[in-house]
C-alpha cells in the first residue's frame, strides 16, 4: 500500500485539498500500477511559524 506523505503551509481550503488527493492518487495508479483503494495520502498542515528554511522562520520569508 503506497502512502504518500505531503507538508505544507496551512490554510488551503478543502477543494483544493481534494484535488490534490485526487491527482496524486490517480498518478499513483498510472506509474506503478497500484489499485486506487490502496493509495493512501496524507496531508500534514503546518504553520508556518513552525516552519524553517535557509536559516529563517517561514512566516518571516513570506508574510501572509
Amino acid at each position: 500500500m503506497p502512502i504518500v506523505r505531503i507538508d505544507m503551509f496551512e490554510g488551503r481550503d478543502r477543494k483544493t485539498k481534494q484535488e490534490l488527493v485526487k491527482s496524486i492518487t490517480s498518478e499513483m495508479v498510472r506509474i506503478t500500477g497500484c489499485s486506487e483503494a490502496s493509495v493512501h495520502v496524507v496531508i500534514n498542515n503546518v504553520a508556518k511559524e513552525d516552519w524553517g528554511l535557509g536559516g529563517e522562520l517561514a512566516a518571516i520569508k513570506f508574510p501572509d
